[in-house]
């Protein structure tokens, strides 16, 4: 790999860094949020339902825009976006603007990620390979250490500093990008001629708004049931309209032409669903762990945000640690012994999480937190491979837009699990409740992880 390559590298993976860094920083600020803007735990959470919801849109929709404006304009103007809402959410005179400012600052950078792969698999021919693997150690290394960086900024400022430190990343990585990616040829005639109709049907824009406004009032009834703690008449209606938005949009993707989430393609292989189904529920796992347990530290067993930042370090790190050693085992044996182990790692950190009380010595915690690092190592690795696996050739680029859409889901399910079973407030008693559910929905995975076996007998072509 010559220098410019390697230069090129660099600033594509500062910059598509950015996504899992703040997605993963903010679960240390979330105790400290409810304290500056007096709120409970259902109206802060949506600083973490914001961002990836954001990013479940944004990144197959950039995606596409890439075809039409181009792969370097989209990056640099993801830089631009995330600079500016970077900037201006520290500025905040109020938790809405902050949230508005939390789903800019996500589209900004799923537009570099929904890019910086392409870049560099077409301006890298020379060991590809080794250029993929230091964009997936900038990618999984930001989300391991996220939760130690956000307590350490928080220790030493406060919760503006998560947004802050964002700048030079941006900075350094814009200057680069601009040097180093190449520039694209001009758009085509049918590009520039494309009508508003065209572009909104090729984007599948009516198919994003059904999605967006479906999810998101679902959530708002669901949220509100939970922070008050009863069940009205408004809480049933907007559950009601919001299942009847994702039912349509179910129906409107059936039959688009260019479907934002392409639902038949789950029809037509059943073993890449199932992948998909076992991969949210994963999500599901290891992101309430991971932004419930920090909460929990801070909120009931008083613990700084920078202790609590070292205690979720053990998680990242045994996560990184176990990355590779999975790869070398998956190669060997296939994905299924590799996914059973992490489901049952899942379980045992879960059953210990039931364990817990009040007074049991917090370096304890480290022991759940390593055992849901290594699972989410062997997971990482795992069903990427039983991903490629169950899913053929000619639509491995589809089958890879639907992998992340499914671990975006799972992430926002675990969030909304939190926020049903803690309530308003978190508690020891919460924690044991979570504890309970995270273990029937891993040993239901350890039984899932056998129906993998059928996967990578499948879908050669």
């Amino acid at each position: 790999m010559n220098a410019r390559s390697r230069w090129l590298l660099i600033s594509v993976s500062l910059g598509i860094m950015l996504n899992p860094l703040n997605s993963s920083m903010i679960a240390v600020a979330v105790a400290r949020l409810q304290q500056a803007y007096q709120l409970d735990y259902a109206s802060v959470s949506w600083i973490i339902f914001s961002f990836y919801i954001a990013s479940a849109i944004a990144q197959p929709v950039m995606g596409k825009a890439s075809d039409l404006f181009g792969r370097r304009r989209i990056f640099l103007t993801g830089l631009v976006v995330a600079f500016a809402a970077s900037m201006l959410a520290p500025l905040s005179p109020s938790f809405g603007w902050l949230i508005g400012f939390r789903v800019v600052q996500s589209a900004g950078t799923s537009m570099m990620v929904a890019v910086g792969m392409a870049i560099v698999r077409i301006h890298i021919t020379e060991k590809q390979g080794a250029a993929l693997s230091v964009m997936s150690i900038f990618l999984s290394g930001a989300a391991a250490v996220g939760p130690f960086i956000g307590g350490m900024l928080i220790h030493w400022q406060d919760w503006q500093a998560i947004f802050l430190v964002n700048l030079p990343f941006v900075a350094v990585s814009f200057v680069l990008a601009w040097k180093m990616i190449p520039k694209e040829a001009p758009q085509s005639p049918v590009v520039q001629g494309m009508s508003i109709r065209k572009w909104s049907d090729f984007m599948d824009l009516p198919g994003i708004l059904l999605f967006t406004a479906g999810l998101v009032i679902l959530l708002t009834g669901l949220l509100s049931v939970s922070s008050s703690g009863q069940l009205s008449a408004v809480h049933v209606m907007l559950g009601a309209v919001g299942l009847v938005l994702l039912w349509m949009f179910v129906k409107h993707e059936l039959k688009a032409a260019s479907p934002f989430i392409p639902l038949r393609t789950f029809a037509k292989y059943p073993s890449m669903t199932w992948v998909n189904v076992q991969f949210m529920l994963v999500n599901v796992l290891f992101y309430a762990v991971f932004f419930g347990l920090p909460s929990y530290l801070q909120t009931v067993r008083e613990i700084s945000g920078f202790h609590t930042g070292i205690l979720m370090l053990s998680l990242g790190l045994c996560s990184l640690a176990a990355s590779p050693a999975a790869g070398r085992w998956i190669e060997r044996s296939g994905p299924r012994p590799a996914l059973t182990v992490s489901a049952l790692l899942m379980t045992f950190g879960s059953v210990w999480l039931v364990m817990l009380t009040p007074d049991s010595p917090v370096i304890s915690v480290c022991a759940a937190l390593a055992a849901f690092g290594i699972s989410n190592g062997l997971n990482s690795v795992g069903m990427q491979a039983a991903l490629f696996q169950s899913s053929p050739k000619a639509i491995i680029g589809v089958a890879s837009g639907l992998f992340n859409t499914s671990r975006y889901l799972g992430t926002i399910f675990s969030s909304l699990l939190i926020n049903i079973v803690m309530g308003s407030q978190f508690s020891a008693g919460g924690l044991r409740r979570l504890g309970i559910i995270l273990a029937v929905i891993a040993l239901s995975l350890v039984f899932m992880s056998r129906r993998s076996r059928g996967a990578e007998q499948s879908a050669e072509a």
